[in-house]
């Protein structure tokens, strides 16, 4: 098969990293790639969000799959372009995605299909939110509606904080277009867990629950960002929440979508919260969790092109998926300045891994042979092992292999597998 993958962080390179492992592969393409994905097949720099260019590279290429990573080209129909020409995707049409760009579609979508999530309302104006501020007398999340790379989700402790945050969505346009519309809902407490789940629009497969850690630094401090670490399996997610999580949560949202003439094809993934009354979807993302992905891929022994094209074709229900009993660990080293400005350009040094390690890359470039740092989410170096507390102690006695001007990382990605904290 030729294959195209669509995207350029962390989350890509891991999908490259997998795909490059299939004896059914060809040729692999990722457009447009970063420094570590030119190791995996070849980087192609595509505007991938000019539709008809990234059709006629399929065409001409006799691409036989494109998998498309990032929410945005989804959520811009890149699958309903691609399709219409006959081209094979993995990923969800622009109908189906907008579970991801729209959280007023998602949570009225829960709603309607009675899938276990928080008290919620939407607004378009900032008196109308003010007014109903002021009606609640429990703790509140405040979101914009549509897509903000992950930092459209703040968690107000006061009033004024509130206040002040809806002003800037709806006043200042902190989040432009995507802020057009805010859905204020109840915050609950408990662990979060991210399960992501393979579904043909009918059957669905979840993988290995995993946790994410948004804050950037240690004991889950600091401001949020889009993930600064992972870890699978999470052992809090027992196998009797994970039926409860198909039978509440990934079927009737892969039936629902179906119902409503929006078929779901592609990965589908439940932010979940585990409250004392039990599970609770905290939002639904479109594809591949970054950096959830670098650590649950590695512990994948199914061939992933065998799984994608499952999905495509409607037969998933006779695809045996396995995974390896182990766990694994994701640490990201992030750039000086992360989450707010950070840094770029500096001069990245790399020594060998072990067989069970490997660095995924995410905000990187090459220039003039030379690797260097292009983003805030620099790199994830992922380890693998018999246990969570192995994985722990490889990733982060192998830390000394990368270097950067500005590198920071959080010491402490996995403790809450090591030490049962609620």
């Amino acid at each position: 098969m030729n294959v195209l993958i669509i995207g350029s962080g962390g989350r890509e390179h891991a999908l490259a990293w997998k795909v490059k492992q299939s004896p059914r592969l060809t040729k692999l393409y990722i457009a447009p790639g970063n420094a570590g994905t030119n190791a995996c097949g070849e980087n192609i720099a595509l505007d991938i969000r000019n539709h008809t260019s990234v059709i006629h590279f399929c065409e001409e290429k006799k691409i036989d799959l494109v998998i498309v990573g990032p929410e945005i080209p989804l959520a811009e129909g890149l699958v309903d372009s691609l399709s219409a020409q006959g081209i094979r995707c993995f990923g969800p049409k622009q109908a189906a995605a907008q579970i991801e760009a729209s959280k007023v579609f998602a949570k009225d979508f829960m709603a309607r299909h009675h899938i276990p999530t928080a008290r919620y309302a939407t607004f378009t104006q900032l008196d109308d939110a003010m007014r109903y501020l002021r009606s609640v007398n429990h703790p509140i999340v405040i979101k914009a509606s549509g897509l903000a790379a992950g930092k459209g989700v703040i968690l107000p402790d006061t009033f004024a904080e509130a206040q002040s945050t809806l002003e800037n969505i709806f006043v200042d346009k902190t989040f432009g277009d995507a802020g057009n519309e805010v859905v204020i809902e109840e915050r609950l407490s408990g662990q979060e867990v991210s399960l992501m789940a393979f579904t043909d629009g009918t059957s669905v497969v979840p993988m290995l629950p995993a946790q994410d850690h948004k804050r950037l630094l240690d004991h889950d401090e600091g401001p949020n960002t889009g993930g600064m670490g992972a870890y699978a399996p999470a052992p809090i997610f027992t196998a009797d929440m994970m039926n409860e999580a198909i039978k509440f949560v990934l079927q009737p949202a892969v039936d629902g979508m179906r119902m409503e003439g929006r078929p779901f094809v592609g990965v589908l993934y439940a932010g979940l919260i585990l409250t004392d009354n039990g599970l609770s979807v905290l939002e639904f993302n479109c594809r591949f969790g970054d950096p959830e992905t670098q650590a649950v891929l590695p512990l994948l022994e199914t061939d992933l092109l065998d799984i994608a094209d499952a999905c495509i074709n409607g037969n998933l229900a006779n695809v045996n998926i396995r995974w390896k009993k182990s766990a694994s660990v994701c640490v990201v080293l992030a750039s000086k300045g992360y989450p707010e400005k950070a840094e770029s350009g500096k001069l990245i040094t790399f020594s060998p891994l072990p067989e069970n390690a490997v660095c995924f890359h995410a905000g990187t470039k090459t220039e003039s042979d030379q690797v260097l740092t292009a983003g805030g989410r620099v790199l994830g170096l992922t380890a693998w092992a018999n246990d969570i507390a192995s994985a722990i102690d490889t990733v982060y006695s192998n830390m000394s292999s990368i270097s950067f001007e500005g590198m920071n990382y959080r010491g402490d990605i996995g403790y809450r597998a090591l030490k049962g904290v609620k």
